[in-house]
């Protein structure tokens, strides 16, 4: 007499696979902590080879951090995002130079702005952030040795230059040495989440620039009041119920405000550029820019003389913008961005070419081109 056969049960079979599917999972999680923990070991050995004294600063190479995130982004297949690669890689650089002693980030604050997220975009979670209530007192800081580097807006894609943080560079000795390009979503934030209620609205500039058109059309009557930082815009806004505030979602999170509405910037690409301003130039990376102060007289051909030669040696220019010099009235300043390192022949020749027409050519800075 012939035995039965038991059918097979696709829920037990389901069970097993999905066992073995996280047993790998687990072997996996394993190799990739050992491996971190290596990568760590081998950071401190270089950390020993540069000596006992050093500090966090005298670690840091952009240089060498910007190539590393660019061979992340070559490997990559998938199916994580080459965002969410980087952004894995830069915390892994992040934890292991904080081994030595966390890097001193200063940047425009109160907790909560747009500098803030781009002070974490670029150093990680693991460097020390340094929130200041302007501009210039980010530059002082940096100056004095108190921060290792700031984190200062430089232009936004749709409203153009800051023109305060160009303005310190006329004086400052420190230079740019990184950037980061930080996509910017504007929320409408309030205590009450009522759009009805606001009579107010509390921003940074550059951000009730950017959502000018958004607040013409659903806020035409109310008061638009300028404020140093979106952060601290929404300060303002948590102590009111007919005052609301135009800021990022982190810094809603931060004062306890609701969101309205959002985004609401007027552009869809609304990117903001920073830059990392340092104390060094450091060395090429492979694929980097170098920005330019360049000043003369109020002659015919001024512009012309001062780009030529650019053009003759090959020199792709990014950026030009212009301030006033503060050497007289109505004399100008350039501020260039150029394709390129300073050591590069090509522009070290475009220097020299400047040289005896200029009357002042300062180096801002040379830095890797921003990964992402």
């Amino acid at each position: 007499m012939s035995r039965r056969k038991t059918p097979p049960n696709p829920a037990k079979a389901a069970a097993t696979d999905l066992a073995a599917v996280r047993a790998r999972i687990d072997a996996i999680d394993r190799q990739i902590q050992e491996l971190i923990q290596e990568r760590a070991r081998f950071a401190q050995q270089v950390g020993r080879a540069k000596g006992p004294l050093k500090a966090a600063v005298d670690y840091y190479r952009p240089e060498r951090e910007a190539q590393v995130l660019r061979m992340v982004i070559e490997r990559n297949q998938g199916p994580l995002s080459v965002e969410e690669m980087v952004r894995l890689f830069r915390e892994i650089m992040s934890s292991c130079l904080a081994q030595q002693e966390p890097l001193k980030i200063a940047f425009l604050g109160p907790e909560g702005t747009f500098s803030e997220q781009a002070v974490m975009k670029h150093f990680g979670q693991a460097a020390r952030r340094l929130p200041l209530s302007g501009i210039e007192e980010v530059f002082q800081e940096v100056e004095a040795g108190h921060a290792d580097f700031g984190v200062v807006p430089i232009e936004n894609s749709g409203e153009g230059a800051v023109h305060s943080t160009l303005d310190m560079f006329f004086a400052s000795p420190l230079k740019v040495c990184g950037e980061i390009e930080l996509r910017i979503h504007q929320f409408l934030l309030s205590r009450s989440g009522e759009l009805r209620a606001i009579e107010r609205v509390y921003s940074h500039p550059q951000s009730l620039a950017q959502c000018k058109a958004w607040l013409r059309a659903n806020l035409p009557k109310a008061e638009r009041v300028p404020v140093s930082s979106n952060a601290e815009a929404a300060r303002r806004a948590r102590n009111a119920d007919d005052a609301a505030a135009i800021a990022g979602a982190a810094a809603g999170a931060v004062y306890g405000l609701k969101v309205v509405d959002g985004p609401i910037e007027d552009r869809a690409d609304n990117t903001t550029r920073f830059v990392v301003i340092g104390r060094e130039l450091f060395a090429p990376s492979g694929r980097d820019k170098t920005s330019l102060l360049v000043a003369a007289g109020d002659r015919p051909g001024t512009l012309f003389k001062l780009l030529e030669p650019l053009a003759r040696r090959g020199v792709n220019m990014t950026k030009i913008e212009s301030r006033p010099s503060r050497q007289g009235k109505w004399q100008n300043a350039f501020f260039i961005d150029v394709e390129g390192h300073v050591e590069d022949p090509a522009l070290q020749q475009v220097i020299a070419d400047l040289g005896p027409f200029a009357a002042q050519v300062k180096i801002l800075g040379s830095y890797p081109v921003a990964v992402l």
